[in-house]
């Protein structure tokens, strides 16, 4: 048989994600503050696109509102049966014409806050928030005041080494190296770094951070000078032995003890961290007539309209310049338009579809709290919504949900079931976690209850959990051992 090259014709089926759909992905994952961002520089890029406002017309573009989110809101009533739920989530972006191409990217629900009659924008407490400094800054701020020359050197030198907390974070010897300088001045600077606000900073221990604080409200006399020289037996609950070392009695201690709580360990946390950026929520879930209704919230995103007066201008200079390029230009920022707003409906339409499932699903959570939150996967919800479980996973991510028991991630209403051992309904570890959170909350603090009287009590209302398995729960939500908590509790009690 010889060997030899031929060719050969075969088709075959390949999967091929295309440019746009990679991109429609990619906006599905984004958060709405991320999405923002995205807008914002694609209306760079393209010139075609326009920000438009409730004042909009048609002179500046087409008004062409989307037809399956024209509310961008989902109601359904509470209870529901499984096939009222499927229906109630089909009902909100089943049916998006890819055919139609919409010019404009708008819907209206109760988070869209309208403009003040006089142009300004509305009052918020934000609007007075400023940027504060960093604790590196106040400290530095503090020695450029006091300091000069080489010994302001020295002391920037040493802030520098200060972490969040307010602690030396580099051995002084260490730093009087580095700088060349014998390691007197450096305790020399470092004494008069420690006198900086807020009180306590520089320090090099817990025991010094709250010498320190004490040096400032003149308590420091022998007696709080040996209880703070031995915190570890007052962390461990040892008061006899604090009596004997301190030389007082039960009454004096109890007022060193009440002193001593009332010293701040991390001082350095009082300074700096900047403006805290609040969570802006996706989603809002609030009771309707019937139930509960999920809306979108649209406030964060701007509204995308085609700029039809300007490409006619750009098309119109085209034509009588016959330019192939620019005309080949227009047509792609149009082409590029009129994706973008009909991928951002399409992320508007699976989201609120999702959501809208996750709240049918969890709505005893909604109405009763975290005690009754179900067992839910990421295949239940895309098996009732029809669409695939990455697609949920994706929408899922970086989302967040407002409703009245407050703000929180889509992911926290998946959860894995615990079963029940007398056949009853299983439950999500959230509500088992909770439930195990309030059975210490209501323990008696001298006497606490341990892990193995906590599984006899979910035992008996019917939760299978391994001694073990409390454990890891307890800690994942730090709460303390019985025995540490029995002994905080023998020092407050104190």
């Amino acid at each position: 048989m010889a060997i030899g090259p031929r060719l050969d014709l075969r088709t075959t089926q390949t999967v091929v994600l295309s440019p746009q759909l990679q991109a429609a992905i990619r906006l599905l994952a984004l958060s709405n503050l991320e999405l923002q961002a995205e807008i914002a520089a694609e209306l760079e890029r393209n010139p075609l696109l326009l920000e438009g406002d409730d004042s909009s017309d048609g002179d500046a573009g087409d008004a062409a509102l989307l037809g399956p989110a024209e509310s961008a809101a989902a109601e359904f009533a509470h209870p529901a049966p499984a096939e009222a739920a499927s229906d109630a989530a089909d009902q909100v972006g089943d049916s998006l014409d890819v055919d139609f191409i919409e010019e404009r990217f708008h819907h209206d629900s109760s988070a869209d806050r309208p403009r003040s009659s006089d142009g300004e924008e509305d009052f918020s407490p934000d609007l007075l928030a400023a940027e504060d400094d960093s604790l590196a800054e106040h400290l530095s701020r503090q020695a450029s005041a006091r300091l000069s020359g080489l010994d302001l050197a020295i002391a920037l030198a040493i802030i520098a080494c200060i972490d969040e907390a307010g602690y030396l974070g580099e051995p002084l010897a260490e730093i009087a190296s580095r700088l060349a300088i014998p390691l007197a001045e450096a305790e020399r600077i470092l004494a008069i770094v420690q006198t900086f606000e807020p009180t306590g900073v520089g320090a090099r221990s817990l025991a010094e951070c709250i010498a320190l604080q004490a040096r400032e409200r003149d308590r420091y006399d022998p007696c709080m000078a040996t209880l703070i020289d031995h915190l570890d037996l007052v962390a461990r609950g040892d008061l006899a032995q604090l009596r004997r070392l301190c030389d007082v009695d039960a009454e004096d201690l109890s007022d060193m003890l009440h002193e001593l709580r009332s010293y701040d360990p991390k001082p350095g946390l009082r300074v700096g961290g900047g403006r805290v950026t609040p969570v802006v929520p996706d989603l809002f879930v609030r009771r309707g007539r019937g139930g509960f209704v999920v809306e979108l919230n649209q406030s964060t995103l701007p509204r995308l309209i085609v700029n039809r007066q300007y490409q006619a201008v750009i098309s119109a200079h085209a034509t009588s310049r016959g330019s192939k390029a620019e005309r080949q230009f227009l047509e792609g920022c149009l082409a590029n338009a009129q994706w973008l707003i009909r991928a951002l409906d399409q992320r508007a339409n699976t989201i609120l579809k999702v959501a809208t499932e996750i709240v049918v699903q969890q709505a005893g959570f909604f109405e009763h709290g975290v005690s009754h939150l179900r067992p839910l996967t990421l295949r239940q919800v895309a098996d009732a919504t029809g669409v695939h479980e990455s697609t949920v996973s994706r929408v899922t991510s970086n989302k967040y949900l407002s409703c009245a028991r407050g703000v929180f991630e889509l992911k926290y209403f998946f959860s894995s079931a615990v079963h029940a051992t007398d056949g009853g309904e299983d439950v999500a570890i959230a509500a088992v976690r909770a439930r195990i959170r309030a059975l210490i909350e209501a323990e008696e603090p001298l006497k606490p209850l341990s892990d193995a009287d906590l599984q006899s009590l979910l035992e008996k209302e019917g939760h299978a959990l391994s001694r073990r398995t409390i454990a890891k729960y307890r800690e994942a939500m730090q709460i303390p051992s019985s025995f540490d908590r029995k002994r905080r509790a023998l020092v407050r009690a104190a």
